[in-house]
């Protein structure tokens, strides 16, 4: 406990800009981000996180002529948690796109459910999916492999070797974008089979015009929606540990990104 203690006053400025990156990571990852997670935990996880990563880095020496110059290193290593944590909801942020998709096509767009892990209104069925999601994330260890990705982060972008860059900005849009890509894919299946009842309906109505085919469409294009839905869980399991993979190239990628000067 004493060797801890004067580990820490020894190196209080490394520490805290290990606890800035480490907290600010915190704010937006998913797990340990969310809403319903007690702040307490958050800061005391993130403390002895960083006090661990501390005792770590060896030979990491701060230089600053000022106090403002050191605020300019809170801001970087701030900026660097905060990126991380952007890539790797944003992953996460595609169960939701997908969500959305799929309430549109089977008839629960006007259906929103108030998520309390981020205080917000979110589609039905992107929310079961992001759900689920979390679920399979953490039995695969995906925090753990999160955490490792952050403890080896000071390997690639050590402290105070942040840059803001046109590679940063561009990997950036390049994830929203494959945001969107991601969320449409897994979609797909429901939008094939919603289209496949409108065209089935549309056939129905013009053979048999006393139907109607509106209050006939409804309930249908409900029940083909969840019984695909059930059918494509397998794969969207699958299609998620492929989407946590891709998370993980993210984070690496954007570390590299910050560290081109």
């Amino acid at each position: 406990m004493n060797d801890i203690l004067y580990i820490l006053m020894d190196k209080f400025t490394v520490f805290l800009l290990v606890l800035v990156r480490m907290g600010s990571l915190f704010v937006i990852t998913p797990v340990f981000g969310s809403r319903n997670v007690p702040s307490y935990l958050k800061i005391g996880f993130a403390f002895f996180c960083s006090v661990i990563l501390t005792t770590l880095l060896k030979g990491v020496t701060i230089e600053y002529t000022s106090f403002i110059a050191y605020a300019g290193m809170v801001l970087k290593e701030l900026a660097v948690g905060i990126i991380l944590g952007y890539a790797s909801y944003m992953v996460f942020s595609a169960l939701y796109i997908a969500g959305q998709i799929i309430d549109t096509q089977i008839g629960f767009g006007m259906v929103n459910v108030l998520d309390p892990m981020h205080d917000s209104q979110v589609p039905l069925t992107g929310n079961l999916m992001y759900i689920l999601g979390l679920i399979f994330f953490m039995l695969i260890d995906g925090h753990h492999i999160l955490l490792t990705a952050l403890f080896k982060s000071y390997n690639i972008l050590p402290i105070n070797g942040f840059t803001f860059n046109d590679v940063l900005f561009n990997n950036m849009l390049h994830i929203f974008y494959e945001t969107f890509a991601i969320g449409f894919k897994i979609s797909i299946p429901i939008v094939a089979a919603s289209l496949l009842a409108e065209v089935a309906l549309g056939i129905l109505a013009k053979t048999v015009p006393q139907m109607n085919v509106f209050v006939v469409g409804m309930p249908l294009k409900v029940g083909i929606g969840l019984i695909t839905f059930i059918v494509m869980l397998p794969m969207l399991i699958s299609s998620m540990e492929v989407t946590f993979d891709k998370m993980y190239d993210y984070i690496y990628l954007i570390l590299k990104s910050m560290a081109k000067g």
